[in-house]
């Protein structure tokens, strides 16, 4: 699923994921075999494959859901 990663006022990570209109933090970033996985504040795991570093934001990822 494409999902927008930006940072909020706070300087924190958010995901915006506009197919659910959802919006939230990302409260633990993980590394995988795969790539990145986020965990954001509802409970979700994104898995990232393709994150460059640093991270240039606002950008538009491709992601995928684990949990």
């Amino acid at each position: 699923m494409k999902v927008m990663l930006r940072q909020d006022s706070n300087g924190k990570l958010t995901v915006y994921v506009p197919k659910k209109d959802l919006e939230e933090e990302v409260v633990k970033q993980v590394d995988s075999d795969a790539g990145k996985v986020f965990t954001l504040a509802n409970g979700w795991e994104l898995e990232f494959s393709n994150l460059p570093e640093p991270l240039k934001l606002p950008q538009t990822y491709e992601a995928r859901r684990l949990a």
